[in-house]
C-alpha cells in the first residue's frame, strides 16, 4: 500500500476501483481505494509557481523571437487573427492535459495516457511522437540563440542562405551541453533556476510590447495594397502550423511531463497549465500586433510578405527595435535572445529525460532509462537527451527548416490527449479527478478533430516525414520490447483504428491543397469537411475498440507497484 501525498488515501494494486458518487451530482464524496500508477525514485518539489513556470518558460521560447516575423511575410497583417485562433485551439487541448494530468500525476505523461487507454501498440506510437517533439526542441532553441548571436559574431549564421555555420553548429552542441549539465541539479535547485529565468522571459517581450506600441502605424496591416489577409483562410490555415505560431505555443504540456515532481498534482497540475496559456495568447497576440504596427514604412513598401532586410531576418525584433529609435530595446531583446530559448531549451532538456523515463515504466524502452540518481533525476534519460538532440542539429541546418517536423510530431503527440479523455471517462467513469474537463463529450471529439486539421495544415512535406519517423520509432522500440520478459502484452484490437486513421490522413493531405508534394485534387473546403468527417469516425471507433476496464486498470497498476516482481503481465486476451 502507498500513500498519495495529496489526497491521503490508500491505493490498493489490485486493479479495479468500486463505484464512488458523482462529485457534479453533489453527492459527499467518500474515500475510495483506487490503482493509480506511481513514479519510482522522483521526488515532489515544484509547486503552483514552479509548475506555471515550468510550462510558460516552454512557451515563452524561441518563438516570440521568430514565429510574428514568419508569420508577417506568410499572410501580412491578418497574422493577428491566427494568434488568437491558435489561442483558443490551444486552450482546448491544454483542458484535456489538465484533467489527465491532475488525474494520472506521472512523469511524461503524455507518452503513458494513451498506453493506459489502448495498451502497447498504440502507446508506441503516441510515446515516440512525445518524445520526438520534446527531443527536437532544444536544437532548435540553439538554433534561435546562435541567429540572434550573428549580430555580435557574424560568422555563426549567414542571412543570405538562412542557415548556421560550421562555428555556430560547434556553440549549439556546447549550449546543447550546458542545458544537460544544468539538469543534474536536484528539482528543487533546478526549480529556482528555472523560476528566475521566466520572471525575465515574461517581462522582455512585455516591455517590448509597451515600447513598440509608441511606434504604431495601423497602416502596416495593409501596406503594399495587398489587403489585410492576402492569403485569405487558406493562407490564415497554413500558417498555423508553417509560420511557427502553434510551434510557439508548445509546452503547455510540461506540466503533464514533469507531474511526478509537482507538489499536490490535483490543484497545482491543471490550474498551472490554463494560467500558462492564457498568459501566453495574451503576450504573443500583442507581440504581433506591436512587430507589425513598428516595422518602418519604408520596409514594407511592397506589403508585409515582402521583407528583405537582412538584419530584420536575423533579428526581428531587435532590429525593428533598433530602427524605431530604441536602440536601447535592440541591446535589451539581443541579451533576452540568449536567455530566452535557453530556458526553454532547459526545460525541454528536463521533459525529455522524464517522457524517457515514463516510456521505461511503459517498458517500451531499455529499463536504463528509468534509473534515477540520489538527487531523483534520471541521468541516463538526460544523456541520451543530449545525444538525440545532437542528431537533430544535421539534417536541419536553420530555426524555419525544423519548425514543420516539430508542429506534426507535437500534434501527433496532442492528439493522444483526446482520445485519451473519452477512453478513460468509458473506462473509469468512477475515478478520482480533482479536474474535470467541462462538456468533454463535445470538446474532446473537437479537440482531436482540430488536430487532425491542424496535421493536414502542415502539408504533404511534412505528413510523409512523419510517417517514415513513425515506422523508425515503432521498429525501435519494438526490438527493445523483444529482449524485455516483462513488456507489456501487444494489444492489437484496441489499436485497429491507428493505421486506418494515420494513412487516412496522409493520403487526403496527399491529395489536398496543402503542399508542397500535393495533388490539390480534393477542392479547398471539401478538404477539411472531409479530415473533420474522417476525424469523428476514427474518435469513436477508437473509443469501441478502447481496452475493456479491467485490462486498463492492469496495465496502471503495473506502474503502480515498485516491487518489480508485482509487475506481472495481465492474461492474455482473447
Amino acid at each position: 500500500m502507498v500513500l498519495d501525498d495529496h489526497y491521503h488515501e490508500p491505493y490498493s494494486r489490485t486493479g479495479i476501483a468500486p463505484p464512488q458518487a458523482d462529485p457534479e451530482e453533489g453527492s459527499s464524496m467518500a474515500a475510495v481505494t483506487e490503482t493509480r500508477p506511481t513514479d519510482v525514485g522522483l521526488k515532489r518539489e515544484m509547486g503552483l509557481i514552479g509548475a506555471t513556470w515550468a510550462s510558460e518558460t516552454s512557451i515563452i521560447g524561441s518563438g516570440w523571437l521568430f514565429a510574428p516575423l514568419t508569420a508577417a511575410l506568410l499572410i501580412g497583417g491578418g497574422a493577428v487573427i491566427d494568434w488568437v485562433v491558435a489561442g483558443v485551439v490551444v486552450i482546448v487541448l491544454a483542458l484535456c492535459h489538465a484533467e489527465l494530468g491532475a488525474m494520472y500525476p506521472v512523469s511524461g505523461g503524455t507518452a503513458r495516457f494513451p498506453h493506459f487507454a489502448f495498451g502497447s501498440v498504440a502507446g508506441i506510437g503516441f510515446g515516440f511522437f512525445a518524445y520526438m517533439q520534446a527531443v527536437t526542441i532544444a536544437p532548435i532553441e540553439c538554433y534561435a540563440f546562435v541567429t540572434y548571436a550573428s549580430y555580435y559574431w557574424p560568422s555563426l549564421f549567414n542571412a543570405h542562405t538562412m542557415k548556421i555555420t560550421g562555428a555556430g553548429l560547434w556553440v549549439t552542441v556546447g549550449l546543447m551541453a550546458v542545458f544537460t549539465a544544468v539538469n543534474f541539479l536536484a528539482m528543487r535547485m533546478f526549480n529556482r533556476v528555472n523560476i528566475v529565468i521566466t520572471w525575465w522571459k515574461v517581462a522582455i517581450p512585455v516591455i517590448a510590447i509597451i515600447v513598440l506600441l509608441f511606434k504604431f502605424n495601423g497602416s502596416n496591416f495593409t501596406a503594399g495594397g495587398a489587403g489585410f489577409i492576402p492569403g485569405g483562410i487558406r493562407g490564415l490555415t497554413a500558417a498555423l502550423p508553417l509560420s511557427g505560431i502553434i510551434f510557439a505555443y508548445s509546452g503547455f504540456e510540461q506540466c503533464d511531463q514533469l507531474a511526478g515532481e509537482i507538489k499536490d498534482p490535483g490543484r497545482n497540475l491543471p490550474r498551472a497549465i490554463i494560467i500558462s496559456v492564457l498568459i501566453g495568447t495574451v503576450i504573443y497576440t500583442m507581440l504581433q500586433v506591436a512587430f507589425i504596427g513598428a516595422l518602418p514604412p519604408n520596409e514594407i513598401t511592397h506589403g508585409l510578405l515582402h521583407i528583405t532586410n537582412p538584419a530584420i531576418i536575423a533579428g526581428p525584433f531587435a532590429a525593428v527595435a533598433a530602427l524605431a529609435g530604441f536602440a536601447w530595446l535592440g541591446h535589451l531583446l539581443r541579451i533576452d535572445a540568449f536567455i530566452s530559448p535557453s530556458g526553454t531549451g532547459l526545460i525541454y532538456t528536463t521533459g525529455t529525460s522524464r517522457i524517457s523515463y515514463g516510456l521505461a515504466r511503459n517498458r517500451y524502452v531499455p529499463q536504463i532509462f528509468g534509473k534515477v540518481d540520489a538527487r531523483g533525476v534520471p541521468w541516463v534519460g538526460l544523456i541520451f537527451a543530449f545525444l538525440f538532440g545532437l542528431v537533430f542539429l544535421l539534417p536541419f541546418p536553420s530555426w524555419r527548416s525544423l519548425v514543420g517536423v516539430i508542429v506534426g510530431a507535437s500534434v501527433l503527440m496532442y492528439a493522444g490527449a483526446p482520445l485519451s479523455i473519452g477512453a478513460f471517462r468509458g473506462q473509469v467513469p468512477d475515478a478520482n479527478r480533482p479536474y474535470r474537463m467541462p462538456a468533454a463529450a463535445f470538446l474532446a471529439p473537437a479537440s482531436f478533430v482540430i488536430a487532425d486539421l491542424l496535421i493536414y495544415w502542415s502539408g504533404w512535406n511534412v505528413v510523409w516525414k512523419l510517417g517514415v519517423v513513425l515506422i523508425i520509432g515503432y521498429v525501435l522500440m519494438g526490438i527493445s520490447m523483444a529482449f524485455d520478459k516483462e513488456r507489456p502484452p501487444l494489444d492489437w484490437k484496441s489499436a485497429i483504428w491507428l493505421p486506418v486513421w494515420l494513412a487516412g490522413l496522409a493520403i487526403v493531405t496527399w491529395q489536398g491543397q496543402y503542399g508542397p508534394g500535393n495533388t490539390g485534387n480534393i477542392p479547398f473546403w471539401w478538404d477539411m469537411l472531409i479530415v473533420a468527417v474522417f476525424s469523428i469516425v476514427i474518435y469513436y471507433w477508437a473509443m469501441a475498440t478502447k481496452l475493456p476496464r479491467e485490462e486498463m486498470l492492469n496495465l496502471v497498476g503495473r506502474q503502480a507497484s515498485e516491487n518489480p516482481e508485482d509487475n506481472l503481465p495481465p492474461a492474455p486476451r482473447h
